[in-house]
């Protein structure tokens, strides 16, 4: 044989090979994608919100979001900012069905929540969730969500690199994030990134984006984290976004500590209800940053006062996180230039 027919039979051999090989991949994702495509939810949220115009108006909103079932019993993961001033929340599965839904706990700092479902419908699927300590830069992802309402889409992609708290923003305090080049637009927040075995190692959180779209720069909390802080933590849902004022903002607003929190937006039968707080009335850009004002600024939170930076609001996590049933909970606020203490005692 000469040297000519045997280099064009190797060349074949990898081509075919190549293909076979790409073939089988697109097999099994079709095959884990029917698998796991029951577990994944849209999040459907409603929140009463103040809307300026020619006269100051509450109006109920639509939010759009996405989800995972993890357990039989109802337990389902999105993202924080999905359903954490939400006052109304509705899930819907694959086979159409809505089933009514609550939060159970909470953590903005990390964007992961919890929810539980009113039922489970029969034909619901339940996702195993990984280990994303053993996924490594460079492995194969796909993320299953509702991106500009589209329900149940399929993007793929890979694990772009590994990030740790703080690396974009310093709200994300406790987060550890995978970066992913798999498509994520508006609507797949809280949806699920599966590893080609089908198991969850992630929660999407956000983007990073010049143009307000995808651009290969997307963000999920690992599922090591999201167990750690839901399922063995349990940490306390307020029902309160709030925006940290320190520095130039914290003097504009009068703040007569080095820090403190505007309460941007509350949940309707929440704790924050529950106390009283206020929340902003009128939309703002102060140095520059979009803000709510005109609501209560939180001081202190069971005596402790809102630092800049430091232990205190670890702290105040733990404390809130450990109350149980009948007890207090204690907040100062600053409102209309006056100090208030406000109390409620948990149901």
């Amino acid at each position: 044989m000469s040297a000519w027919k045997l280099s064009t039979i190797v060349f074949m051999s990898v081509l075919l090979c190549g293909a076979f090989s790409a073939q089988a991949q697109t097999d099994q994702l079709r095959t884990v994608f029917k698998r796991v495509d029951g577990s994944v939810v849209v999040i459907l949220t409603k929140s009463e919100q103040v809307v300026t115009g020619p006269k100051m108006q509450l109006a109920s909103l639509p939010g759009l979001g996405s989800g995972v079932l993890i357990s039989g019993d109802g337990k389902v993961m999105t993202a924080a900012h999905v359903v954490q001033t939400a006052d109304a929340i509705k899930v819907e599965f694959a086979s159409g069905e809505i089933v009514g839904a609550r939060v159970l706990t909470s953590e903005p700092a990390a964007d992961v929540a919890l929810l539980q479902l009113e039922r489970v419908p029969k034909t619901a699927v339940v996702a195993k969730l990984g280990d994303s300590d053993a996924a490594e830069v460079g492995d194969q992802v796909f993320i299953i969500g509702a991106p500009i309402g589209m329900s149940h889409t399929l993007t793929v992609g890979h694990i772009s690199a590994r990030r740790n708290p703080n690396t974009f923003y310093s709200g994300m305090s406790r987060s550890e994030f995978f970066q992913t080049d798999a498509a994520i637009n508006e609507g797949n927040s809280g949806g699920p990134m599966f590893n080609m075995a089908g198991e969850v190692i992630g929660i999407v959180s956000h983007i990073v984006s010049k143009s307000g779209g995808f651009e290969g720069l997307g963000f999920v909390v690992t599922s090591g984290l999201a167990r750690r802080l839901l399922l063995e933590r349990n940490p306390f849902w307020s029902g309160v976004q709030g925006y940290l004022l320190t520095g130039d903002l914290a003097r504009v607003f009068n703040v007569p500590q080095k820090a403190g929190l505007l309460v941007q937006r509350i949940a309707s039968r929440s704790p924050a209800a529950q106390l009283g707080l206020r929340p902003g009335i009128l939309t703002a850009v102060v140095e520059g940053e979009p803000l709510i004002v005109g609501g209560d600024i939180i001081l202190e939170v069971q005596g402790i006062p809102i630092v800049e930076e430091g232990a205190s609001r670890t702290v105040i996590r733990e404390r809130l996180t450990s109350l149980r049933s009948g007890e207090k909970i204690t907040v100062t606020v600053l409102r209309n230039g006056q100090k208030e203490e406000l109390s409620t005692t948990l149901p």
